[in-house]
């Protein structure tokens, strides 16, 4: 918007690519290993040398929302995890069930990867000799 700061403009880029399933971002993030969303946020301030970051985070619809909110009202640089979330309810942000935030291309993405490593795994001779079968 006219007379937004550059930071203003960062933060709605990035929520609008959290808000597209197009991107690995907030709504069709890629899944964990264990078919779990788990995603990572950072926003800085160049000028004023400052940085605000979320890790590991599940139940956030925009995790660079509290990027901006630990950056900006907080003495922290990073919060992960359930910490990030406790701090994300007291400061009244989006939360979401992380179910919400998987697409069902993420899901067969996930499917078809855990296929794959499955078959390489047993079929590719990567099993050391003595974990072998007689």
């Amino acid at each position: 918007q006219a007379g937004g700061s550059a930071v203003d403009a960062v933060e709605a880029a990035v929520i609008s690519l959290e808000n597209n399933p197009v991107f690995d971002a907030g709504y069709g993030s890629v899944l964990t290993d264990s078919g779990e969303v788990e995603m990572d946020a950072l926003i800085m301030d160049g000028g004023q040398m400052r940085s605000g970051a979320v890790g590991a985070v599940s139940t956030l619809k925009n995790p660079v929302k509290l990027s901006r909110y630990i950056m900006e009202k907080t003495d922290h640089t990073l919060l992960v995890g359930r910490g990030a979330e406790k701090l994300a309810e007291k400061a009244g942000l989006d939360q979401v069930d992380p179910s919400t935030l998987v697409t069902p291309e993420a899901r067969q993405e996930f499917e078809t990867f855990k296929y794959r490593q499955a078959v390489t795994t047993l079929f590719s001779g990567r099993l050391k000799k003595d974990d072998r079968q007689p």
